[in-house]
């Protein structure tokens, strides 16, 4: 007894030694989607103040993206929340964009406790290694960190504070519009919205259905495997009778990652109409 006593307590002490296990953001874009696609967008930097920045947590400082423009004060705040990938060069892209329509975006790095995806190869052994090991309660609470953070170091409004995410964190969007009462309204991309369920992730999107603070605009593709129309319709139905300010925009030549536009995946009409379809979202309900 005392030596797996001692054998816990050392385990513990190495976990403390070791830290956060990602310190930085990954360089360009995930080895898990390379080679990247001809089409990948790439917005500048010019009259913004972009680039990594050091988010405090509860436990500790996670890296994040942070852009906004280099002039003015108190700007619209949006969250994005990366894909299944972390945050790599296409997600600090999003963020790019949304400076330069005005909007402090930051992008916190919310796998840092569990490992770095940028350089596994496999996206099941993301998922397996990585993703599976992320609580959601460890990602609602870094998300409200970095608002905090936005607000305090970054010139941002939490009076006009929203939310959009891709893949893993379409349905994060969905979590934390369940989570923060603060939040003026959600856009969710293909984020999954019911499935198993895990101790670390206990529920589905629908499972929070009647918790839901703000409107939520979904992105979905038509022909999305991973995600089908079914669910959406489910869905859809639940805010409904919850009475939620919810709309779904199902592009039925689209699938999955349809605003990925350094994968195969793009769909540019489906992408770009969602970006407006977002913007409009965000300034119908306060964000903008």
């Amino acid at each position: 007894m005392h030596e797996k006593i001692s054998s816990l307590l050392s385990a513990s002490a190495e976990e403390s030694r070791r830290g956060f296990l990602v310190n930085k953001l990954a360089a360009g874009f995930a080895l898990a989607v390379k080679p990247i696609s001809a089409e990948t967008i790439t917005t500048d930097s010019n009259g913004l103040t972009a680039g990594e920045v050091k988010i405090p947590t509860a436990d500790g400082e996670i890296p994040g993206y942070r852009a906004m423009p280099e002039k003015g004060s108190r700007f619209p705040t949006v969250l994005v929340v990366q894909e299944i990938f972390g945050v790599h060069e296409h997600i600090k892209d999003i963020c790019r964009r949304f400076a330069k329509l005005g909007y402090v975006a930051v992008a916190p790095e919310l796998y840092a406790r569990q490992g770095d995806v940028s350089h596994i190869e496999n996206i099941q052994d993301i998922i397996s290694k990585v993703v599976s090991k992320v609580p959601d309660a460890q990602v609602m609470s870094d998300l409200d960190a970095a608002a905090a953070w936005a607000s305090k170091e970054s010139k941002g409004d939490l009076g006009r504070l929203g939310i959009t995410g891709f893949c893993w964190g379409g349905r994060v969007v969905w979590l934390y519009s369940a989570h923060n009462s603060q939040l003026k309204a959600g856009a969710a991309w293909y984020g999954r919205l019911v499935g198993p369920t895990t101790q670390l992730q206990p529920k589905n999107p629908i499972d929070l259905v009647a918790d839901i603070h703000c409107p939520v605009l979904g992105l979905y593709g038509g022909k999305d495997q991973g995600i089908p129309v079914e669910s959406v319709e489910k869905m859809r139905a639940a805010l409904k009778e919850a009475g939620k300010t919810a709309e779904f925009i199902v592009y039925p030549d689209a699938g999955h990652a349809f605003n990925a536009d350094y994968r195969p995946s793009y769909n540019e009409a489906a992408a770009k109409d969602g970006w407006e379809k977002l913007l409009a979202w965000f300034k119908k309900y306060g964000v903008a």
